[in-house]
């Protein structure tokens, strides 16, 4: 419903969504966000993880401009959070980490509230159907299950049609399938055109939705990449079959980026670079040992992340 003279226009000749160079804020002298730089490509889901703590929540209220900042340097979709806000609102949309809504306000209630706020930019009804909603529009928000509130915070956080969205623990709390439901959800505002910056500490959830995801450490930045690229970093795979003698395993060792042999009278155990992977099996075919479990099995994007976080390669 924007016409091109409209805010929305803003920056649409660059691909960078966000960039913030050198970010610093304190807190009664106390460093929170220290240094930090990154930046966010348009139409990509982009995770911040960390700590608690560690500034996530404080950097996403700054690119809002809900914070001011010490230091650094913010530009969102080409605008200033802190000099420009009223220009930016109408193109970001946010669901906070403490949403809540009045027990007795129905769900159409609060959908046509925010619609009519955010200037009618799009049809709430159409919005609660396309958010699987419009079955709820008469149920009071107290009565909501956990995934049908979030379900409602999420289309609320879209009420304004924005190009960028900012969803902070969307789906902490969760039971498996809503989770899972609202991870769609997520995927379906990318979509359908919105670039989103997620804050989580689900590494499941980081792994399954975000292109690239910053880990976030005291207040800076310690490592950005796609998740591909997080698990890559911790160097090492393990790789487990089935053999009765541990003397079937001598000379091993000496393959390149075979770190350790472990056998427990029935099963090996080798941790390994993950290149060495292929010339361990070679050796074991060589050897006539070509085990039908052969069996490689990856570190998970958190196993990299709290190796990370714990001083673990970057």
């Amino acid at each position: 419903m924007r016409t091109p003279a409209e805010p929305a226009s803003i920056g649409a000749m660059t691909r960078t969504a966000i960039e913030v160079r050198g970010l610093d804020k304190s807190y009664s002298g106390r460093p929170v966000v220290r240094d930090l730089s990154f930046t966010v490509e348009a139409g990509e889901i982009f995770g911040l993880a960390g700590r608690n703590g560690a500034g996530k929540t404080t950097t996403v209220e700054i690119l809002q401009g809900l914070r001011g900042r010490d230091g650094g340097r913010v530009e969102v979709l080409g605008l200033d959070p802190a000099r420009e806000r009223s220009r930016l609102r109408p193109l970001v949309g946010a669901q906070l980490q403490t949403s809540a809504l009045p027990d007795r306000l129905r769900v159409g209630e609060a959908l046509r509230l925010f619609a009519r706020l955010a200037g009618d930019t799009v049809d709430w009804l159409r919005l609660a159907e396309r958010w699987g909603l419009g079955a709820l529009l008469r149920e009071p928000y107290g009565t909501l299950s956990g995934g049908q509130r979030q379900r409602l915070f999420l289309a609320l956080a879209l009420v304004n049609d924005p190009r960028l969205v900012f969803l902070d623990e969307l789906t902490q709390g969760l039971d498996p399938v809503a989770r899972r439901e609202t991870w769609q959800l997520i995927e379906q505002a990318r979509d359908h055109g919105a670039t989103v910056v997620l804050v989580t500490h689900d590494m499941d959830e980081a792994e399954r939705l975000c292109d690239r995801i910053a880990v976030i450490h005291e207040g800076g930045l310690l490592t950005c990449g796609r998740p591909v690229e997080l698990i890559g970093a911790t160097g090492t795979v393990r790789v487990r079959f089935s053999t009765p003698s541990a003397a079937a395993l001598e000379g091993l060792e000496r393959i390149t980026g075979v770190a350790e042999i472990a056998h427990d009278g029935a099963v090996a155990d080798i941790a390994a670079d993950p290149h060495a992977v292929v010339h361990v099996a070679a050796e074991l075919a060589r050897r006539d040992l070509a085990a039908t479990d052969f069996t490689v099995i990856r570190p998970s994007l958190e196993d990299a992340v709290v190796s990370l976080l714990n001083g673990g390669r970057r």
